[in-house]
């Protein structure tokens, strides 16, 4: 299996260095393998292959680089995404549509969930429709609970994304009443019933396609059992839909629509006992707030299933239900979960819902993200039918080609250690470019020492490197060196280029794993303002955020 890849590994991760400066990175590599077909099961397998690729291509020179990619170039052109990309028609629109954006508040919306909301907001604006905002917030569970903070990070997570929906925002816990009407009237057609067996017996019945005996009771009894479910205690019943008992998917026979809680609801309080489940609720709804398109995933396909069983009963006419494939941002190390994410807020580990752990809208705005790279990135990927795995680095480019020329440059050195440079030239400033694009330069002022960082040092020791925008020497042992010349860059272009600085400020750079890397940088930073993004030269792009107590200027890393 592995031989199977091998070659191929090879030329996607010098395609990556190619398309990255130069330097590949192993979980894009991996990206690109699943849109070619490798199974997650091969994962353990096939990384040590990946990461041996990336070292021996992170090495090369541009030259060497460029000639072995010209030589396996053609088992990367299946490299681009196999998705139709962009917003492909939507079916059966009949006058002005409308599209629902339907969130859980369990937490801040993370960039896997972003994709369907933005999807229904990118339509919208498409077709010059209506976007209703609909807090889906009828309970929760002990293990995915309401979050009291949601109710404002969602709405802040759409407004940044430029989100246009209709005001006010509805919340499902405002529509109980509604709901209940409604199950009455199911109760009364004699299609839902209230079940009070316990859990292992209900199950077994369900799989042998037995009926349940609380199913026999005529409306009139079942009426009475659910008055009697607002009084009785939490998971002595349910109430149940009454589907065949023979349909092929056992998951689909007698499905809950409303239990018992008595968890306190963050906007109700304990006002409200028995919560309806999503499927029934967004049965209701969707016909009753006149939406015309519903998208979602597939992995809802069994709860799209239940509304048309619902619909039916009523003789209602619901709206297109259209599910996407499941999308997978591939490159990212840890698994985006809002569940997962409300954890480790609620335990202290995450910093809050702006922890760059969790990937929320919220962090990748105080990463330095624009909410137009997101709603590109999106777009991109558009409602496609298949599952695919859609690399970060697609976020990373779009974001960097909209920062880039307003991203001044400026240098970071990691690990600083310092040198003495014998017979240097007497040189107090030196202009460097803001950018290399442009013409605009800045002065930076040398004081008595100079740093460059330890990793750079060791990697070069003995050899002649060029101090970017300042002067060649040759890096001696204890930190002792040689200044050799002041040769231009046309001259040097072979010489290894390293970072310095000279009069500094110390920093710490927040990455996406949570990690802080530590360093100085040049003292201009110190006239920066809040939310000012930037690029660190060979580290990459980052966004100042704070000064802490330490007076270290603490920067969020963007991307490369």
């Amino acid at each position: 299996m592995v031989d199977t890849w091998k070659d191929k590994i090879y030329a996607y991760a010098l395609k990556n260095a190619m398309d990255h400066g130069g330097k590949a990175m192993a979980n894009s590599v991996l990206a690109h393998l699943f849109q070619e077909g490798l199974d997650k099961s091969e994962i353990k397998k096939i990384m040590p292959l990946i990461q041996e690729s990336v070292k021996i291509v992170n090495s090369m020179k541009k030259t060497e680089l460029e000639k072995e990619f010209a030589a396996v170039e053609r088992l990367v052109k299946k490299i681009e995404h196999k998705e139709r990309e962009g917003l492909q028609e939507l079916p059966n629109v009949k006058g002005q549509i409308v599209l629902r954006l339907a969130p859980f508040p369990s937490g801040a919306m993370h960039i896997g969930n972003a994709k369907t909301y933005l999807l229904n907001a990118l339509y919208v604006e498409k077709y010059h429709g209506k976007l209703l905002f609909v807090i889906d917030d009828t309970i929760g569970s002990k293990e995915k609970q309401i979050m009291k903070d949601a109710y404002n990070l969602l709405p802040e997570a759409f407004d940044w994304l430029k989100v246009q929906y209709e005001k006010p925002i509805l919340y499902k816990s405002d529509r109980l009443d509604i709901y209940y009407k409604h199950a009455e009237k199911i109760i009364n057609l004699g299609k839902a019933y209230v079940c009070s067996c316990v859990q292992e017996k209900l199950r077994e019945n369900r799989e042998k396609g037995i009926e349940c005996a609380c199913r026999q009771y005529p409306a009139k009894e079942q009426m009475k059992r659910w008055k009697e479910m607002f009084s009785a205690k939490e998971g002595a019943c349910t109430l149940r839909i009454k589907t065949s008992m023979q349909d092929k998917n056992p998951a689909f026979r007698d499905r809950v629509l409303f239990r018992i809680s008595d968890m306190e609801h963050p906007r109700v309080g304990k006002k409200y006992r028995v919560w309806p489940l999503l499927e029934f609720s967004w049965a209701i709804d969707d016909v009753l707030l006149g939406i015309t398109h519903v998208i979602r995933g597939k992995d809802l396909m069994i709860e799209s299933d239940m509304e048309k069983f619902i619909w039916n009963i009523f003789g209602w006419k619901g709206p297109e239900l259209i599910h996407g494939g499941m999308v997978k941002i591939a490159g990212i190390e840890a698994k985006i979960s809002k569940s997962k994410a409300q954890q480790e807020v609620k335990s202290g580990r995450f910093t809050g819902w702006d922890d760059p752990r969790t990937w929320s809208v919220q962090s990748l705005k105080r990463r330095g993200f624009l909410p137009e790279a997101v709603r590109e990135f999106i777009e991109k990927i558009g409602l496609n039918q298949n599952d695919i795995a859609v690399p970060i680095d697609s976020l990373y480019a779009i974001n960097r080609k909209l920062i880039d020329e307003t991203s001044d440059r400026y240098s970071f050195v990691q690990e600083p250690i310092e040198i003495e440079v014998k017979k240097k030239p007497a040189i107090a400033e030196v202009e460097v470019k803001v950018h290399p694009e442009q013409e605009k330069r800045r002065k930076i002022i040398l004081g008595e020492k100079l740093f460059i960082s330890s990793k750079d040092y060791e990697a070069n020791i003995g050899k002649e490197v060029r101090l970017m925008n300042l002067y060649n020497l040759k890096l001696g042992k204890s930190g002792k060196c040689e200044f050799t010349s002041e040769h231009s860059k046309n001259i040097d272009k072979d010489l290894v280029k390293i970072n310095w600085v000279s009069n500094f400020s110390n920093v710490r750079i927040l990455m996406p794993d949570g990690l802080w890397v530590g360093g100085i940088a040049d003292d201009a930073i110190k006239s920066f303002e809040e939310g000012r993004e930037i690029q660190f030269e060979r580290f990459g792009f980052a966004r100042y955020d704070r000064i802490n107590e330490a007076g270290e200027y603490e920067f969020w890393f963007s991307h490369r």
